[in-house]
């Protein structure tokens, strides 16, 4: 069956620079092995994606409808439907005393954030510091290899497949989490293990509404409940386990 609009797929690929082929990103551990740049902290493997969900660049979102499962495309983007051209008012110099007020010191090649935008430093004058907001790939015309490896029909499986996308956790295990319908209703109980998450309320709290956006947007829920269950037991544990921490630390 053909690929078509808001459609949860399974997608491999590969991005390359057009003009030099360099790889930027990929979901192939021996790939980006083989590029250096692999990164210990990611799983690799086929990403899943909603057709149209805003988890791709709109012109491989466009490439993709028409596809099949086991369908395999190579597609060249021009830079300016890709990561934009480049800008130069994005190229902004900052006085080094703003660094200082946060403890900085930067130079040449550190990525830096500010007002939500990733740059990186170019030059560290005097007083000054130069720094390009522009994304790394502005400007380049890029190419992807990908491969459609599935089509995820079970709405069940659709809901995973975006909490395997937007939650990232250690050891986090998809088949433990609990999800069960009422009408236009989802409840997700996730696995018992992120229920000491160490990452910011804020992180997970904007995790929860990605995944939950999605579902509004891209199935017939109109409510997502997110269930957090603690019982005594396993509360004292993790206490327990603080304090072993805190004594290990001392």
């Amino acid at each position: 069956m053909a690929i078509k609009d808001k459609d949860f797929i399974k997608l491999e690929f590969t991005g390359k620079v057009a003009d030099t082929d360099d790889i930027f990103d990929t979901t192939i551990e021996e790939v980006a092995k083989d590029a250096d740049i692999f990164n210990d902290k990611k799983t690799y493997g086929p990403i899943p994606i909603v057709i149209g969900g805003g988890h791709l660049l709109p012109a491989l979102d466009e490439a993709i409808i028409g596809l099949k499962v086991g369908d395999e495309k190579t597609i060249e983007i021009e830079s300016k439907d890709a990561y934009g051209e480049r800008d130069s008012k994005l190229i902004q110099l900052i006085p080094m005393k703003e660094f200082k007020k946060q403890g900085m010191t930067p130079v040449p090649g550190m990525v830096i954030t500010a007002d939500n935008q990733n740059g990186k430093v170019l030059t560290v004058n005097g007083g000054r510091v130069k720094v390009d907001f522009n994304h790394e790939l502005a400007g380049k015309d890029v190419v992807y290899d990908i491969k459609i490896t599935d089509a995820i029909e079970d709405d069940e499986e659709k809901i995973k497949s975006l909490i395997q996308l937007h939650y990232a956790y250690p050891n986090f295990d998809i088949d433990k989490t609990e999800i069960t319908f009422d009408g236009d209703s989802v409840s997700i109980t996730l696995d018992e293990i992120t229920r000491f998450d160490q990452q910011s309320y804020m992180d997970v709290t904007f995790a929860r509404f990605r995944i939950s956006k999605d579902i509004w947007e891209n199935m017939d829920y109109e409510k997502v409940n997110f269930v957090d269950q603690f019982e005594k037991k396993e509360v004292e544990e993790a206490e327990k386990e603080v304090e072993v921490e805190a004594d290990s630390e001392e």
